[in-house]
């Protein structure tokens, strides 16, 4: 997968996950980018380890697998600064 498409599915995933765990008001489009691509790639472990296909590409798929990765991580950062 090229450069442009891990931003386009970090904007995509991480704006989805940030008005899932309600921090959209909070965040930015680049903090989005970089939430939705660390969350693919903890999503994409995540869905590696009980058997699944992780981050294939630009499509729905990896927009879900990254999404909720991108909502285990918010939902971690919330527990930390608490």
């Amino acid at each position: 997968m090229g450069f442009i498409a891990w931003i386009v599915l970090g904007a995509l995933s991480g704006w989805i996950a940030s008005k899932i765990m309600d921090k959209d008001q909070q965040m930015g489009a680049i903090e989005n980018i970089i939430v939705g691509i660390i969350g693919a790639s903890i999503g994409g472990f995540i869905f590696n380890l009980i058997g699944a296909s992780g981050v294939t590409g630009l499509n729905i798929w990896s927009i879900i697998v990254a999404v909720i990765g991108s909502c285990i991580l918010l939902y971690i950062v919330n527990k930390i600064k608490r």
